[in-house]
């Protein structure tokens, strides 16, 4: 079945070139794809760089859709990002990104196997019934000595509550419900787990004294519905979660050993602007820290923390370590090898 594509929010000139891009583009990737006018396809592209382009996101967004941003801008909190200007190689590039993404996601539901049919219980082996002896005359001893009881075993003492940091909370299953966290020094963060969302500032780095001390479950205030909808609404459209869970990660300080990669471009953000660099690199193939940060000409720390946030992203993954080469034969010797050899 054939993946489609739509535009909305831009200019008739505009939806003129990415049309004519993308007959090139699906051509070039084996016709997999269909275009569908408006916004009712499988994947939508907006041009985020107009003045609707954000008012058609979050429509969309909130509809569920999957959204390719067409901007200028090194990120956008969208599923993916076509960069501007429109260019038919790019497009080709990301709807191979897509469909590979699409052909996962659907081989990784397998139908459930049928149940096999019961096996008919064996008929139990027929046992001969030897006859009961008779029960021997009681004899007579002598009571044995009460024992005392043994003292009662010490209250256990309950578990302390437990500690996590905001990037261990954020993983899937932690948090149950929507939530507030106020810490000193850092703004108001709404997170809906359930929806995979949350509310704040558009930027992260104010956000960081959120990540550096461990937090119980009673750190985070749980508003109702009515404060949950007024203080969504004052701090501004829902940001996907995967954007904060990036941010943990940059922040967790981890080591990073080994050989790291790349498996697909990651969404930069605008306050790290050298991650552009780095991510260029990792590109490339596997390497190490020491090997990234010489060619990108970026510290070793930045690249750790690079490499830990797209870990928690899952854009970035631990490389296989190369084989040992093989090592060459040893030379025949003797009177046989000396005649081969010459």
């Amino acid at each position: 079945m054939a993946l489609t594509l739509g535009t909305t929010g831009m200019d008739r000139e505009t939806e003129a070139e990415v049309i004519a891009a993308f007959k090139i583009a699906d051509a070039e990737t084996g016709h997999r794809w269909s275009f569908v006018e408006g916004d009712a396809a499988d994947y939508v592209i907006i041009d985020m760089d107009s003045l609707y382009g954000p008012m058609s996101w979050l429509r969309l967004h909130g509809l569920g859709r999957k959204v390719i941003a067409l901007t200028s801008a090194d990120r956008q909190q969208t599923d993916y990002r076509l960069p501007r200007p429109i260019s038919a190689t790019d497009l080709a590039v990301l709807l191979s990104e897509i469909a590979g993404d699409a052909a996962g996601a659907a081989a990784s539901i397998s139908p459930a196997p049928e149940p096999e049919p019961a096996a008919a219980p064996e008929p139990a082996p027929v046992v001969a019934q030897m006859p009961e002896p008779a029960p021997e005359p009681p004899r007579m001893s002598e009571p044995a000595p009460a024992q005392e009881p043994d003292p009662p075993a010490p209250a256990a003492e309950p578990a302390p509550p437990a500690t996590r940091t905001l990037q261990q909370w954020l993983a899937p299953g932690a948090l149950h419900q929507r939530v507030r966290l106020q810490r000193n020094g850092a703004p108001a963060l709404l997170i809906d787990p359930q929806a995979g969302s949350w509310h704040g500032p558009a930027t992260l780095k104010p956000l960081a004294p959120c990540f550096a001390d461990e937090l119980l479950e009673s750190d985070f205030a749980t508003p109702n519905a009515a404060e949950w909808e007024a203080e969504a609404a004052a701090l501004g459209p829902a940001q996907p979660l995967p954007r904060l869970q990036w941010l943990g990660g940059l922040l967790s300080g981890a080591a990073v050993e080994g050989r790291h990669l790349l498996k697909k471009w990651p969404q930069t953000e605008r306050e790290y602007p050298k991650h552009f660099r780095i991510a260029t690199v990792m590109m490339k193939g596997p390497a190490d820290v020491a090997e990234i940060a010489e060619a990108s000409g970026v510290s070793p720390a930045e690249v750790a923390d690079f490499i830990n946030a797209n870990l928690a992203t899952g854009y970035a993954e631990v490389a296989d370590a190369p084989a040992p080469p093989t090592p060459p034969s040893p030379r025949t010797t003797g009177l046989f090898g000396r005649i081969r050899g010459n």
